[in-house]
């Protein structure tokens, strides 16, 4: 079946694909699009894949847009769909489930390959490539895994940040060089040898000149061995020594190829219908595997396109790709890495402090700068690179390197990019202060997306905006900000229109439509003004929060169960070890609430361990409830004044289950020893002569704050009544991710008090909170009912299941 289009069909969910619709809806509004991805997910972030692979964070906050973009911007989204065949004379071409696909114009983004050598062992187990988040899954797992060196082959960009990934996972690894330095195509020798110390800080050896014959096999990866005849000892082998052009399908249509796909200045190729933009592209004779060339192609891409499909409407013919500056930062936690352009040229400035591993280095060309080096010390690096780009002239290079660095953001001209990621440069963010109504960086990002990706150019942002702006504001608490759409009339536009689930509010209100960060914040929103009567929609939620568990930095999970008041049974106590033994589980802990934390879990196991526990969740992974840590009070202690443990299983069994803005932990001592140290927690209640004091706002973390008395009241159940009734107001009324000692003095303790303790604001404050209780459950049951089949499955696809009506079984009643 054909499916005719007058418009223009972008082959490659990339970066650079996502660039060129983003580009041409801009300058187009009505030319239909259509996007076809050959992965399982819609485009995502490469250049952040080293962060997943130190952090373990969950891959799909690499997602560049929510869905919702792609429908709000009339962009055709079609996931793990292979182009099998292209007519270009017909406009016509053939994806893998045989269904035919029009087109006026074809732009292919095909990326690139990791470049594998053809040497013996390559496809031995243990061997991968750097290249997307399966391989950043594997390669952590198998660095957790308990193997003594791992081994990196190239010593380039993305080398030291797949080394720096698996040493952060405590293994031990090297780096194997072809070369005498390490990052050559960026880096002079004096750098190099300055770049190899601050490595092996990291725990990261460097192993130079160093040809790699073989990888030891037979069965699966054992070491590495080179044409000198010596050997290296690994069990894990990542191989980063480039990339290879994905030209395949060009190629198979007749476009003209050399190492990539041969465009103009205009991304044209050989073919009138056909352009090629990003890492498949040749232009000039170069291939660019960094992202700022692909945003300048996409734009000038976008530009040929509306000259070409409106007819002439919107072109441009003087604007055309001249070719890029590369540029590069090192994203390695620990080592300051800024390069740009040449590492040599006619004349030299350097400044070299071996001691402290700075080096500072400008060069010049016919006297214009066409490169610098920054390591140790990046001051100045925008007004660096920003002239290297511009090839400005220059006199005295190293009087240039000095003032450079007193320079700021601030000071660039509007033309310098400032975030290499999206491509956006300092006059878009003046633009959108001056046009756009901005007022806060925040609002700067969300609208321009600069700082968005690697987010290495923040502070740079920051300081332009203050500057556009004269000085930065309070930033508004906006739950939303690319919308501008604070909690409070997102929370009456929820209850106006009896909106029911994320994606209600986002086709009511426009809510994370643009950038989706903000979907974690509108599902416990929704949640929580519907009373938990909502529609659940997984896909707004953290990683954590989709299967139950506390993620790990080797990607494992973290089971707690619940344990009233911090009091257990020896029946119990077998069961949580039976599970530990059977299932092999690495660490178990005694956490700080007096729980038992069962460590290193795999997702997989997750829902047969709580089944064998059978204990409820106790929520130690989410923004709930967590635990209420006791003292024995007057069950045994003979200084007790209160029985503390039985307050504390009263408030956890009346609040478990319930979401809150941040995590909330609670105690309860039953004298003012404060055994439980109930004075530093969220919420806490003290036994003291005569009654009980109930507290709230605590902290002991980063920084200590002792808890505000709410008041002193004479019995357990009123104590009891006063927390929950704070607990509710508190969900109602934070910000998502303020923790309690932040609300409090944002609100004012008197306001608090005036509510919490007045009889009938309290008292409608505990009937909502019932409302919401009797509509939660026990997370942990998903076992059984899963709520998709693929939910603990590693590197799954995610499906779409109709979204799950949240509330209390069949039969319950409110």
């Amino acid at each position: 079946m054909v499916s005719m289009s007058s418009g223009v069909v972008v082959v490659g969910g990339g970066i650079a694909g996502q660039a060129v619709c983003e580009a041409l809806r801009e300058r187009a509004p009505d030319v239909p699009i259509t996007l076809v991805c050959g992965e399982s997910s819609a485009p995502y972030d490469r250049v952040r894949l080293s962060e997943i692979l130190v952090s373990g964070e969950d891959s799909q906050t690499l997602g560049l847009r929510p869905a919702e973009w792609y429908t709000d911007n009339g962009v055709e989204l079609l996931v793990g769909r292979i182009v099998t065949w292209i007519d270009t004379d017909r406009g016509v071409l053939g994806l893998d489930d045989s269904d035919e696909l029009g087109f006026e114009r074809l732009v292919i983004a095909t990326g690139s390959q990791p470049l594998m050598p053809p040497i013996p062992g390559i496809t031995l187990e243990g061997v991968h490539p750097f290249r997307d988040p399966a391989d950043c899954e594997t390669i952590r797992s198998a660095a957790t895994s308990g193997i003594e060196r791992a081994a990196v082959i190239g010593g380039g960009l993305l080398g030291l940040e797949a080394a720096r990934g698996i040493a952060a996972q405590g293994c031990a690894v090297t780096v194997v060089h072809l070369l005498d330095r390490l990052m050559e195509r960026q880096l002079d020798a004096g750098a190099s040898s300055l770049l190899a110390p601050a490595l092996a800080g990291l725990d990261i050896d460097v192993e130079f000149e160093r040809n790699t014959q073989q990888i030891i096999g037979p069965d699966r990866a054992h070491g590495l061995r080179f044409t000198d005849g010596s050997e290296l000892l690994a069990d894990l082998v990542v191989v980063s020594i480039g990339i290879r052009p994905e030209t395949e399908l060009a190629r198979s249509i007749g476009l003209v190829c050399d190492r990539g796909v041969i465009v103009d200045d205009a991304m044209r190729t050989s073919l009138p219908r056909v352009l090629a933009v990003g890492e498949c592209a040749q232009h000039r004779g170069i291939v660019y595997g960094l992202v700022a060339p692909i945003h300048d192609q996409a734009r000038v891409a976008a530009k040929t396109l509306t000259s070409d499909v409106a007819g002439g409407a919107g072109a441009d013919a003087s604007a055309l790709y001249l070719g890029s500056v590369p540029s590069a930062k090192l994203k390695v936690a620990g080592i300051d890495l800024v390069c740009a352009g040449e590492s040599g040229g006619d004349l030299e400035a350097v400044v070299s402090d071996a001691a402290t591993g700075v080096y500072r280095k400008l060069s010049v060309r016919d006297g214009r700068v066409i490169g610098t080096v920054l390591l140790g010390d990046t001051r100045g690096s925008e007004a660096l690179v920003a002239a290297v780009r511009a090839g400005e002239p220059v006199d005295d290079p190293l009087q240039a390197l000095a003032d450079a660095s007193l320079a700021g953001p601030a000071d660039l001209p509007d033309t310098a990019q400032i975030c290499d990621c999206n491509g956006v440069c300092k006059g878009a963010l003046i633009e959108a202060v001056t046009a756009g109504g901005c007022a806060t960086p925040r609002e700067v990002m969300a609208v321009t997306r600069a700082g968005t990706g690697c987010g290495s150019c923040r502070p740079a942002v920051k300081e332009i905006v203050a500057a556009a702006t004269g000085g930065l504001s309070d930033e508004p608490a906006y739950l939303c900000p690319c919308r501008k759409q604070t909690r409070e009339q997102l929370a009456q536009q929820i209850r106006d229109d009896d909106l029911r689930s994320v994606s209600d509010v986002a086709a009511t209100c426009g809510t994370g439509r643009e950038c989706g960060t903000c979907k974690p914040a509108l599902a416990y929103l929704v949640s929580e003004v519907c009373a938990n009567l909502h529609r659940e929609e997984r896909d707004a939620r953290f990683i954590n929060d989709r299967v139950h568990a506390n993620i790990q930095h080797d990607g494992t999970f973290s089971v707690v169960p619940r344990m009233y008041g911090g009091v257990t049974t020896p029946a119990e106590l077998r069961r949580i070890a039976d599970v530990a033994e059977k299932y092999e589980v690495p660490m178990v802990k005694v956490t700080g609430g007096q729980r038992l934390d069962l460590l290193g879990v795999s997702k997989q196991d997750l829902p047969a361990i709580w089944r064998d526990l059978g204990m409820p969740s106790g929520h130690a992974y989410a923004k709930a409830v967590r635990t209420v840590k006791t003292c024995v009070g007057t069950r045994f202690c003979r200084f007790g004044l209160g029985d503390s443990v039985g307050l504390g299983i009263e408030m956890e069994k009346l609040w478990e289950g319930l979401h809150t803005p941040h995590k909330v932990k609670s105690g309860v001592s039953g004298c003012p020893r404060n055994c439980a140290e109930a004075t530093v927690k969220d919420i806490g209640c003290v036994a003291v002569e005569g009654g009980w004091q109930v507290r709230a706002g605590g902290a002991a973390g980063g920084n200590v704050r002792e808890a505000d008395i709410l008041t002193t009241v004479t019995t357990r159940a009123e104590a009891l009544r006063v927390a929950t009734a704070f607990l509710q107001f508190y969900r109602e009324n934070a910000d998502y991710k303020e923790r309690t000692y932040d609300f409090i003095p944002r609100v004012g303790l008197e306001k608090v008090r005036e509510v919490v303790l007045g009889e009938q604001s309290g008292a409608a404050l505990r009937e909502r909170l019932r409302i919401a209780k009797v509509a939660t459950q026990d997370p942990w049951l998903e076992r059984d009912d899963p709520y998709h089949r693929h939910q603990f499955d590693d590197l799954a696809a995610p499906e779409a299941p109709e979204p799950a009506l949240v509330g209390p079984p069949a039969g319950g009643e409110l």
